[in-house]
């Protein structure tokens, strides 16, 4: 099972460096924590093919690659990747297991766009979606993921579809805030497909 960031991420000293290793070692078995409802009327959307690497960096927390792969997987699909998202992680020295201050890490995923009209080849239902990452929201999220939301920001923000969008980290190392880093707004979002459905 799991150490969440926000648990292991309250131990100060060297608990702390290590929290979020823990965190992001693998999915966690709690049960997903319900978001805020969308909002808005039902508009279309349409798939469109992304792939970014960007190198993370971190001080304050220490990850496996393994760990980075799921943590950045997690945090994509909050915000609204497809789910056949692929993400790597290369360049810990000691092995993908081994937590380590560097990495590089390459997203392939797919995110929604706005389609030119109803009539699109491939388009799904979406809404506009209040979006939220903070060390405490989602569940996964913990203080010490503030370097890495840090080196996140273009990935996230040149690759969704958002709106009134505010992305602040003020990342200290070797120290924890609980309101280090905040992203709020909202993210186009597909709806969720009714079983028996076909998947756009």
């Amino acid at each position: 099972m799991q150490l969440a960031n926000r648990t292991s991420m309250s131990v100060a000293g060297a608990a702390a460096v290590l929290g979020g290793w823990l965190g992001a070692m693998s999915l966690s078995c709690a049960a997903v924590e319900p978001g805020p409802s969308p909002t808005g009327d039902v508009v279309s959307g349409s798939w469109q093919h992304r792939k970014v690497t960007f190198n993370y960096y971190g001080i304050t927390a220490l990850y496996t690659c393994d760990g980075l792969e799921t943590h950045v997987r997690q945090i994509l699909l909050h915000i609204g990747a497809r789910h056949d998202i692929n993400v790597t992680a290369t360049g810990c020295p000691g092995g993908s297991s081994t937590p380590s201050h560097n990495a590089w890490v390459t997203a392939d995923f797919y995110s929604l766009v706005p389609a030119a009209g109803p009539d699109e080849s491939g388009t799904v239902k979406a809404r506009w979606s209040p979006m939220m990452v903070t060390p405490q929201q989602p569940y996964f999220m913990g203080d010490g993921d503030c370097e890495l939301i840090q080196e996140m920001k273009d990935l996230i923000t040149q690759n969704f579809t958002l709106r009134d969008i505010k992305y602040s980290t003020e990342c200290v190392p070797r120290q924890l805030y609980p309101d280090a880093f905040a992203v709020r707004g909202q993210a186009l979002k597909a709806l969720p497909v009714k079983p028996g459905a076909v998947k756009g």
